[in-house]
């Protein structure tokens, strides 16, 4: 986890431009570097760096001697980097994983080098030899950029959109500020005057395609067929590698655990290969909810199981709704759900960064959409729908769940791991027949659990343990999370300003006090930016005002037996 921050062509003052990358600090507490790029006076690099592989050489913008003409900006960790290196021989001058997006691009150019990246990862890589700057992002966006890029040719990048919002130019920024998006990458020509010029915009993978990189993969092809046993067998093997290649890591490894399905599967495998390669110290895992709420139940049962230094983060109301605004601040969002959401998990990445020395941190983030985990799933018409509605879901993760999971982390310094989004275990779930994939027996998810019955990792209550929404289940039953600010934000809005909200807000207008509460304090800080969210996060195929899963029927008539 790093902040990464780029400008080509400034008309200002790069010693006041860079005011405008300390925005984004909080991604990376050990270190910070700026630097210009020699012979473009008005165009520079900044740096936020969380240390969490090679410590020594990790500094950036990375610059190797065998390409002195390439700068190399990246957020993520690359996972293949090894295998790349022994693939095609390359002779690296450093430990660092990014090292191998230069050799790469030397070797086959800009699309080979974003399709052979096994990782998450975010990047500004510039050719000052070509006079070419290329921008990337991840399948998923679990690593965030966003851009600007006036009429004139000026360009800004940034790991979060707070770090452009403020810059100056000779002409206006104001609406041009937006998330790159993932799966792409971008080709923009390098004028002597340091300004750019876009020249294309490419889409090098979709969630459903095998990756490129499965060939240098520690996993070999995989029996085919979809006979139910074979189907468990690949699911568990590749989740599995999912994880374990994901333990790429000088700092300290912890993992976040609702007790749900997710986050517990993690956990669990998690400690299993920590164990396996000798790691010499206790998984920390980490749960938040209100005293008595069914996650900190749930997560301490299954810590008990798997055996780790569990700890409890207890929630009282005051300070989740006193987080909101920093929590909102952070997120750069006004989507109602992702910050319900969001609190917790923004005051648990807090204590995780005060108490303890845990940096590098899994979740279960990705499974709810990869593996139909959403209550709403029961009521898809066909099972081809519900395989249509799971592959929006993967498309939009960058504007909601994968957003939330980035920026609660990064705001304390941390880096999230999300073995769910793996990209050859995504591909391979998603080539599944779709009625294979559906709920089945009322059970959500039905195909995960069932590949983990055998497998002894969980208890059997967990493993079929029915959905929470994670604002839910830091909850207690009786009353939720969301219903405890419902009754705070009533107080706050004046019924009148809800009648006039449309006309206020007229882009996705507030249909709740809530949702009102949130835009005001999003407009504060980010006034005008409203078309960051295209729309609200919302349950499909039932008639749902809210997006909680407690407002659902499936999840009452579950809840009442």
């Amino acid at each position: 986890m790093c902040g990464i921050w780029a400008l080509f062509g400034s008309d200002e003052c790069l010693s006041v431009q860079c005011l405008s990358a300390m925005k984004i600090a909080h991604r990376g507490p050990d270190a910070f570097r700026f630097e210009n790029v020699n012979g473009f006076t008005n165009c520079c690099f900044g740096f936020h760096r969380l240390a969490v592989v090679d410590q020594l050489y990790g500094m950036q913008p990375i610059r190797v001697k065998k390409f002195p003409y390439l700068w190399l900006c990246y957020n993520g960790e690359i996972y293949n980097f090894k295998q790349l290196q022994k693939q095609f021989g390359f002779d690296f001058q450093t430990l660092v994983d990014g090292e191998v997006i230069l050799h790469l691009y030397n070797r086959g150019g800009i699309e080979q080098t974003a399709s052979m990246l096994d990782g998450v990862f975010a990047f500004i890589l510039l050719d000052t030899a070509n006079r070419k700057v290329f921008l990337a992002r991840d399948t998923y966006g679990v690593r965030p950029l966003f851009k600007v890029l006036t009429d004139d040719g000026f360009l800004g990048v940034c790991s979060e959109a707070k770090g452009l919002i403020n810059l100056k130019h000779s002409t206006s920024l104001c609406s041009k500020v937006e998330p790159f998006l993932p799966g792409h990458y971008e080709v923009l020509d390098l004028k002597p005057s340091g300004k750019v010029a876009s020249v294309e915009l490419v889409k090098f993978h979709s969630c459903k395609d095998e990756p490129l990189h499965v060939a240098s993969d520690t996993v070999e092809a995989l029996p085919s067929g979809f006979d139910l046993e074979t189907v468990k067998s690949n699911i568990r093997i590749l989740f599995e590698n999912a994880v374990r290649k994901r333990l790429m890591a000088h700092r300290r490894i912890g993992c976040l655990l609702s007790g749900g399905l997710d986050s517990s599967l993690v956990a669990a495998v998690l400690l299993k290969l920590m164990k396996e390669i000798n790691i010499n110290y206790p998984l920390q895992t980490f749960a938040i909810g209100m005293e008595n709420s069914p996650d900190l139940l749930a997560a301490r049962k299954v810590a008990a199981h798997i055996g780790s230094e569990h700890h409890e983060v207890i929630l009282n109301t005051e300070e989740g709704i006193q987080a909101i605004e920093e929590v909102i601040f952070s997120l750069e969002t006004y989507d109602i759900t992702t910050i319900r959401a969001s609190i917790g998990m923004y005051l648990v990445s807090k204590y995780i960064r005060k108490k303890t020395d845990s940096v590098v941190i899994f979740s279960g983030e990705g499974s709810d959409e990869l593996t139909q985990g959403y209550i709403y799933f029961h009521k898809a018409p066909s099972p081809e729908e519900a395989a249509e509605e799971s592959e929006r879901l993967l498309k939009e993760l960058y504007l909601f769940d994968v957003l939330r999971a980035d920026r609660t982390t990064a705001a304390h310094g941390l880096e999230l791991r999300v073995p769910f989004l793996d990209h050859r275990f995504t591909s391979y779930y998603l080539s599944l027949p779709p009625e294979l994939r559906i709920p089945k027996n009322g059970i959500e998810k039905y195909l995960l659990r069932l590949s983990f019955e055998d497998s002894n990792l969980l208890p059997k209550e967990i493993l079929w343990r029915p959905k929470e929404a994670f604002s839910d289940g830091i909850a207690s039953v009786k009353k939720s999370w969301f219903s405890i600010l419902q009754d705070y934000i009533d107080q706050q809005v004046d019924d009148l300003l809800l009648e006039k909200a449309a006309e206020k807000y007229p882009f996705n207008p507030p249909k709740t006090k809530e949702s009102y509460y949130y835009r005001q304090i999003f407009e504060k800080h980010y006034s005008g930016r409203s078309s960051w969210l295209p729309h609200y996060w919302m349950p499909r195929w039932v008639k749902a005002t809210d997006p909680s899963a407690r407002t659902l029927k499936h999840y009452k008539s579950a809840t009442q037996e």
